[in-house]
């Protein structure tokens, strides 16, 4: 009698727990997948170098961006790609953007300024957009990525479902790596989970609307 009474609750608690189990194991093989990917150096030539954007500080690149425009800088001089996208937009109350600084920067440092592509964007998903449409109208399509190796695998997603072929040149030494790296891959895990499964342009859309702020870029 008592075990027909509760055999619809056991059989729900089953299934709760099964779901559960799902979704634990999900995260953990995301989590594996952007900590492995974050150590792949891709020593592949492209047609464009691909800089997410990140804080800058007045003008000048935030110790974490410079550490990605080097990154960029070694890959070009390199010979592996002859133009640089930079992206990255600006916070309220900043006078520069993030690609703006960017730029400037690699300027400074000899890249030519007709072999700069500079675009914008507030997030991950933006900076892609902000420059997608300029590489592809060079029909430049094959790029590499550099961000921080937390960002890598977000990164290259983004870039792959706006049509490019992304592959990984994540930053080595980033100043980072120093503060609470945990919280980084935790919050990267939980957005390219969710980006996985409702799509990377929505969860863009979704965490603006929301005024949520992802790292690195977004």
């Amino acid at each position: 009698m008592f075990g027909l009474i509760f055999a619809p609750v056991r059989l729900f608690l089953k299934i709760v727990v099964t779901i559960l189990t799902v979704i634990v194991l999900y995260f953990a093989v995301t989590f594996v997948q952007i900590w492995l990917t974050g150590r792949v150096h891709s020593t592949s030539h492209a047609q464009a170098i691909l800089v997410f954007g990140t804080a800058e500080d007045n003008g000048k690149p935030s110790p974490e961006l410079r550490a990605r425009l080097d990154e960029a800088l070694k890959v070009y001089r390199a010979g592996r790609a002859p133009w640089i996208a930079v992206t990255g937009g600006n916070r309220p109350g900043d006078k520069y953007t993030e690609a703006g600084v960017s730029a400037t920067y690699l300027e400074a440092h000899g890249v030519p300024k007709d072999r700069i592509i500079v675009g914008g964007g507030d997030d991950t998903w933006q900076n892609v957009l902000s420059v997608a449409g300029q590489l592809k109208a060079r029909f430049l399509y094959n790029v590499i990525t550099v961000t921080d190796p937390f960002h890598e695998d977000r990164a290259m997603a983004n870039a792959s479902a706006q049509g490019l072929f992304p592959v990984p040149s994540p930053v080595e030494n980033s100043p980072t790596i120093k503060y609470s790296l945990w919280r980084y891959y935790l919050k990267e895990t939980l957005a390219v989970g969710v980006g996985r499964l409702i799509g990377y342009g929505r969860l863009s859309s979704w965490t603006t609307a929301n005024h949520i702020t992802l790292p690195s870029g977004g």
